[in-house]
Parts: C-alpha cells; sequence; structure tokens
C-alpha cells in the first residue's frame, strides 16, 4: 500500500506481459535506433574521399571524418549490444543534434525534414540514455548502472 492510494491494484494480465516484453521491446528499440548509425558509420569507410568532402563543403574539416565514424559506428553498436549504453546514447545524441544544425539547417524542405528527423531521433537516444539498456544487455550483465 503506498499513501497515495489505499487500495492498491492488482497487476493486470496485459501489464504483467507488458512487463515480460519491456526487455525485448528495449532490445528492439535499442536495435532500431543504433542502425541508422552502424549503417552510416560502414558507409562512410567505403566513401572516405567523398565524405571528407562534403564535410569540407559545408565548413566542417574532413579531419574530423575518423571521429565521426567512431562515433557513428562505434556508438551505434555499443548501442545495439547494451554497453555502456547511457553514454553512448547521450553521445549520439549531442552528436545527433550537432550533424542537424551543421547539414541540415536549410530552408530545403528536404533539408527540414532531415533536420527534424534528427532531432527526433535524438529524443529517442535521450530516451534511451534516462531508461537504460534493459535486462537483455551487457550493461545488465554487468551490473552497470550509468
Amino acid at each position: 500500500m503506498n499513501c497515495f492510494n489505499p487500495y492498491p491494484k492488482k497487476r493486470t494480465e496485459l501489464e504483467t506481459q507488458n512487463g515480460q516484453a519491456q526487455p525485448w521491446i528495449l532490445l528492439a528499440g535499442r536495435f532500431l535506433l543504433a542502425l541508422m548509425f552502424v549503417l552510416a558509420g560502414y558507409d562512410k569507410i567505403g566513401g572516405f574521399e567523398g565524405t571528407q568532402q562534403y564535410m569540407a563543403s559545408v565548413g566542417v574539416p574532413g579531419a574530423l571524418l575518423p571521429l565521426v565514424i567512431l562515433a557513428e559506428l562505434g556508438g551505434g553498436l555499443a548501442i545495439v549490444f547494451g554497453l555502456l549504453t547511457r553514454v553512448a546514447s547521450a553521445g549520439l545524441a549531442i552528436f545527433t543534434i550537432l550533424a542537424a544544425l551543421l547539414f541540415h539547417a536549410d530552408s530545403d524542405y528536404v533539408q527540414q525534414l532531415l533536420f527534424m528527423k534528427n532531432i527526433s531521433v535524438a529524443g529517442g537516444l535521450l530516451i534511451l540514455a534516462a531508461a537504460g539498456p534493459g535486462r537483455i544487455s551487457i550493461d545488465h550483465k554487468l551490473g552497470w548502472r550509468w
């Protein structure tokens, strides 16, 4: 019994099922959030010179590309496996907001959509940083809560 509700309700079957499904839902969510970053980081390896030129065209030094690849590929894989999930999620959220501001802050309709996509993905990453990776993760196996 708690002080706000003197008549605690019993868990319904649906609530019990949701509790059992939650680790799997968090795993699926981590995978879907991270997929974009893993694929983008991998693609940048194959198109290294072209990506450096594109970065330079918007005023971002191409020398930063290895760090971008590390952030996307490394951060994305960390989220998939649930390793340092809160740190990786928060870091990728910041990275994604910066990418939106640097590459998609334009009046062109497509760029506005990409800007909003990045902002939305950053929101999902912040939710993951707050919620944590769930039970199906390396973080959970190691007892890491940060």
